[in-house]
């Protein structure tokens, strides 16, 4: 038994494809939609009730679109809307991603553990549990990395400013000797040559992309969800913001992309998001 609906994947902006990527390599045959809010990224610095309107928001669109399960491919937008996008649509598999505390704290040989996050997702109540859970006997040290999605959003992945700016918010970690690094932001992925450069070949980087993608497999096979594998799935883009920016950086982060459509806008302009600008 299959199911030939497509896997909703949403993020605040294109650092969820770090996401859609590692699905598409695992499961070449699901159909998928990826909505980019790039008009209210980055999340990290917004409130907590505007990005889980957003996500409200934009979930219910990709259940229109027919989507069979929900992924989260934000760590802020999962801290902060993951438990309300379950409990509103109880029946739908939701898959979130979080900071890979767990393996980091397994993986340090030192003791000391760098995360580099949002300040939304460093500053919520999962990952200070997530912390209470794993963190345990280590010493982890956070650095929110406030500017760079804004930079990857542009287009940009090794400029001198983002350069510039990935050196002050690698310091701390640097300097505290962490020895394994947990990319807590999907954009962050889009950085892994850079941030592997610059912090040297001995400190360890980890995320969380193939994991959620195993996730999703593992959801939608115990529910007999899998798409027929005979079959070569395709992807679907929208985003709010800038079509032109979205669709330049779509381009360098998934080659052969077909276009990328608008967000209609009743997505792109609920109430709270334009109270809270």
């Amino acid at each position: 038994m299959s199911d030939p609906r497509p896997i909703g994947v949403f993020d605040s902006g294109v650092g969820g494809l770090s996401v859609l990527r590692e699905i598409r390599a695992l499961l070449p045959a699901e159909d998928l939609l990826y909505c980019a809010d790039s008009g209210h990224s980055p999340y990290g610095e917004k409130p907590q009730a505007l990005i889980a309107a957003r996500s409200l928001e934009i979930c219910d669109f990709l259940l229109g679109q027919g989507a069979k399960a929900l992924v989260i491919a934000c760590n802020t937008a999962t801290a902060a809307a993951a438990g309300t996008i379950r409990a509103r649509w109880p029946q739908v598999p939701v898959i979130g991603v979080e900071p890979a505390v767990k393996p980091a704290t397994a993986a340090t040989r030192k003791g000391v553990v760098g995360v580099l996050a949002t300040t939304g997702t460093l500053e919520s109540a999962r990952f200070a549990a997530l912390l209470d859970r794993f963190g345990h006997g280590v010493d982890v040290v956070t650095r929110s990395g406030t500017g760079l999605v804004d930079l990857i959003e542009q287009g940009e992945f090794d400029s001198p400013r983002l350069r510039s700016l990935l050196q002050q918010h690698l310091a701390p970690l640097r300097e505290a000797g962490a020895d394994t690094v947990v990319l807590g932001c999907t954009h962050y992925i889009f950085l892994r040559p850079l941030i592997a450069e610059l912090l040297g070949p001995e400190v360890s980087l980890i995320d969380t992309g193939a994991a959620v993608a195993n996730q999703v497999q593992r959801k939608l096979a115990e529910r007999a969800m899998l798409a027929d594998e005979s079959k070569t799935g395709h992807e679907q883009f929208w985003a709010s913001g800038n079509l032109d920016v979205v669709r330049h950086s779509l381009n360098l982060l998934w080659p052969g992309c077909s276009g990328v459509t608008a967000l209609p806008p009743s997505v792109c302009m609920n109430p709270l998001s334009e109270r809270n600008p």
